[in-house]
């Protein structure tokens, strides 16, 4: 259990790798997982390390397995993924997949440009077509005495007076449909209506051979007169991007000429087919593998990053590197190096030596799939320092504990549980779907965290006695409220009760208050009319007993112990430890009948500190409360300058100690009563790493010293205060909840219900399924998700930044699984 609240202890340990078996040794150490490999060559350029070309050449396999990747997805091929783990390739296989690459790439780009080509082919006759199925038609119309008359104003007007023939010449082509009308008003006006357009669609869409999209045509056909007029048309056409073709001008040559189109296009199109068909069987091959591909070559690419990471000795035979590790599995490194240096066939074995080093290490804190969720959460918050205490086992419990304070409902909190037991149960069939959908990845990856806020909602909502904001009676109300025939014994008559709309129950009275409900809160509470004061104090109180967490440290610094967190505690334990006493002692020393004469425990506090005792409307609680305050009062004040003085001076006794009884030297023989050698090495090291907490640098400085504790203890001070207003948010958010549910309640499902004929089953059947969706919508997601947002932020503010600094780095190791899961889970 000890791994769970502290992380791990780790080495510093340099690796001597054999070069023909370095490769195979840093794959183990990859699939294990467990190394941290640091820089060595810090001041190399990245272009001229030993391996740059071999992380070049897998750059290059990586960019033609995307391009096949990319054809396989437009191919709309499912990609196969049998979940296997293929292992690394040796460097001699490189030029084998090479060579497989090169040629599938190849290939695919020469099945691409020849089918762009037929497809541009096809388009092109397929246009021909249109055109010539189309031009037939507008000769006809042109044959059309009304039409010919509309044309003759075509003609020169002398040549017209003469009678002579009508001729007229025409260009006919395709144009994309949306590009008509501006086509038409710039014919228009370039050539001053001399010419006449007939426009006919294409009721199929045609495919783009470059894009592939479908895109819907017109065909037209310009008549007009004059060479002038024909290189107008012309060049209007060509800046609308219109395909213009030849058609021929008697029928009977469009006629035959429809005829080789239409055959040249059956041909093209069983062509086309076969190119298809031969390019679908290459990509349905290559989707079969692509997975392994791409693992292989990652993994290729990722072993000679870390190679360039380590220094290669003089004699150009060894590899070194430098890794952190985590000491609990040296044994499995070592194993590891065994195995790579076995199977790459070298006879001389890999050397691991452990390594002294003052440099802080990284922070390993081992997880499973329960508690990584709430590592997150304290990781967000900052990467614990090495060995520091791990928050997350407290977390497990506290943050779905302080959410359900705020969530409580039984109903709501059973809904959320049911989605997280979903989740839960076909982890294993979501993960092998790899959804690209992020909420959803975000919200699986928390289940678990969502599983316990439903369960702890649940508990909650039964303490609260709340489900859908209506109250269960389980074991029966406390209060008697049976009617009877006279006023007598605390009863009421059938008339009293017609006529008051509000009646007070007085606990007092004999026979009206049968004693607290066994669980939760009394049912009848959700029908008064002063519920709602009843709650703010139950749920305030209950939040300020909340607030009063007690914290450890872990670290061996008695100065901090003895001058720093004792103090800290006393002060927080005289004065919201007090408070909270009273609010027990309240609940225990007053019972129904004296309930009206107990004092405002929030005015007594207030006295307190401001040290009146002559309040008269406020009695005291017990004997001697005046002395027991005063003297809490005192001891708290008196933890502020023991904080705020006591620990500068010592720290600047401890420096001169240092600085004037040191050890020293004399002919080899050492005297003096300060530290010796090693003890003064680990001092000067522990000054250095912490002086930030204890201002201790190189030399000391008084006077930073000082203003650090003094901002430390300031801070701390006024923090016990707004830390404990901060706190309120859990009574805040836990009526709104409520009172959001209950107003939903009864504006929405009370519609439902109100009726009682037979059509209320109808719009109950209509008006459910809306409740439903708000319930959801409004108290599960938006309600849970600011619940979740403040438990975050008592966790954080309030609870962690108490004894958690948060200031290490975190373990990153060498692992073939994290970079394979970034790759493939995009």
């Amino acid at each position: 259990m000890g791994e769970l609240f502290r992380s791990e202890e780790m080495t510093l340990a340099q690796l001597f790798l054999q070069s023909e078996a370095a490769y195979c040794c840093v794959s183990e150490l990859g699939e294990l997982g467990m190394v941290q490999f640091r820089d060595l060559n810090p001041d190399v350029n990245v272009f001229q390390r030993k391996f740059v070309n071999e992380v070049r050449r897998c750059e290059e396999m990586d960019r033609k397995l995307r391009f096949v990747e990319k054809e396989i997805k437009k191919a709309s091929i499912p990609t196969v993924d049998t979940g296997e783990n293929p292992e690394v390739p040796f460097p001699r296989d490189m030029i084998d997949l090479e060579a497989t690459f090169e040629k599938l790439e190849n290939e695919l780009k020469e099945i691409n440009t020849n089918q762009e080509a037929l497809k541009k082919n096809f388009l092109e006759l397929t246009e021909l077509k249109h055109i010539l199925r189309r031009t037939q038609q507008f000769f006809d119309e042109m044959e059309d005495p009304n039409l010919l008359e509309e044309s003759s104003s075509l003609l020169d007007p002398t040549e017209a007076g003469r009678g002579a023939p009508l001729r007229l010449g025409f260009v006919a082509g395709v144009i994309n449909r949306e590009r008509i009308p501006t086509f038409e008003r710039m014919l228009w006006r370039v050539c001053r209506g001399n010419v006449f357009l007939r426009q006919a669609e294409i009721e199929d869409p045609l495919e783009d051979p470059t894009t592939g999209d479908q895109v819907h045509k017109s065909v037209f056909i310009i008549f007009f007169q004059g060479d002038q007029l024909k290189n107008r048309v012309k060049k209007i056409c060509e800046g609308f991007r219109a395909s213009l073709y030849p058609c021929p001008e008697t029928p009977q040559e469009r006629k035959e000429m429809a005829a080789g189109v239409n055959t040249r296009i059956d041909d093209l199109q069983m062509v086309l087919n076969q190119t298809e068909d031969h390019r679908q069987r290459v990509l349905q091959a290559a989707a079969k593998t692509m997975r392994v591909w791409f693992i292989k070559v990652r993994k290729m690419k990722a072993i000679y990053h870390t190679l360039n990471l380590c220094n290669i000795d003089v004699t150009q035979k060894c590899l070194i590197a430098e890794v952190w590790c985590p000491v609990s599995d040296l044994d499995s490194i070592q194993f590891a190096l065994r195995r790579g240096t076995e199977r790459s066939g070298s006879t001389v074995p890999s050397i691991l030596n452990r390594m002294q080093t003052k440099q802080t290490p990284p922070t390993y804190n081992k997880t499973n799939k329960f508690t990584s969720g709430f590592q997150n959460i304290v990781d967000a918050y900052g990467i614990g320092t090495y060995r520091e205490i791990n928050p997350a086992p407290y977390t497990i419990i506290t943050f779905p504990f302080l959410f359900a304070v705020m969530f409580g409902d039984m109903g709501h909190g059973l809904l959320m549980t049911c989605a997280a037991l979903y989740l839960v149960i076909r982890e294993s069939r979501l993960l092998a779907q790899k959804s690209d959908n992020e909420m959803f990845n975000m919200i699986f990856a928390g289940r678990y965290i969502i599983l316990l806020m439903g369960i702890f909602s649940m508990y909650t909502g039964v303490i609260y006695n709340d489900c859908f904001s209506k109250s269960l009676n389980m074991f029966s109300s406390g209060w008697s409220v049976k009617p009877m025939f006279g006023p007598k014994g605390g009863n009421w008559s059938f008339e009293t009760l017609d006529g008051n709309a509000v009646l007070q129950l007085d606990p007092a009275v004999p026979g009206v208050f049968g004693g607290p409900y066994p669980l939760g809160i009394d049912p009848i509470w959700n029908i008064a009319t002063n519920k709602l004061t009843f709650l703010n104090s139950f749920k305030m109180k209950m939040s300020v007993i909340l607030v009063f967490i007690c914290k450890w440290m872990y670290f061996k610094k008695p100065l901090n112990i003895f001058l720093g967190f004792i103090p800290e505690i006393v002060f927080m334990s005289c004065l919201f430890g007090y408070l909270i006493l009273l609010i027990f002692y309240k609940w225990t020393a007053y019972d129904a009948v004296t309930s009206k004469d107990a004092p405002s425990l929030l005015i007594a506090f207030i006295n307190m500190c401001l040290f009146n005792y002559s309040d008269p409307s406020n009695k005291p609680l017990y004997r001697g409360q005046i002395g027991i305050q005063s003297l809490l009062v005192v001891i708290a004040l008196a933890c502020v300058p023991c904080m705020l003085v006591v620990k500068t001076m010592v720290l600047r006794r401890q420096y001169l100690w240092k600085k004037h009884l040191g050890t020293q030297k004399f002919g080899g023989v050492r005297v003096g009563n300060g530290p010796t050698e090693d003890e003064a090495e680990i001092i000067e090291h522990d000054q250095l790493s912490q002086h930030s907490e204890d201002g201790d640098e190189v030399g000391f400085n008084f006077g930073d010293v000082a203003v650090h504790q003094a901002i430390h203890t300031i801070e701390y001070c006024l923090g016990c205060i707004s830390n404990t207003a901060s706190y309120l948010r859990l009574w805040a958010l836990s009526l709104a909840h409520a009172q959001l549910s209950e107003v939903l309640w009864g504006m929405v499902m009370h519609l439902g219900l109100a009726s009682r004929s037979g059509g209320g089953f109808f719009s109950l059947s209509i008006i459910f399924p809306a409740f439903a969706t708000l319930t959801v919508c409004i108290l599960l997601v938006m309600e849970g998700l600011s619940a979740f947002l403040h438990a975050l932020r008592l966790h954080w503010v309030e609870f962690q930044n108490k004894f958690y600094t948060g200031q290490g780095f975190k373990f990153v190791p060498f692992s073939f699984d994290s970079i394979l899961e970034g790759r493939f889970d995009e």
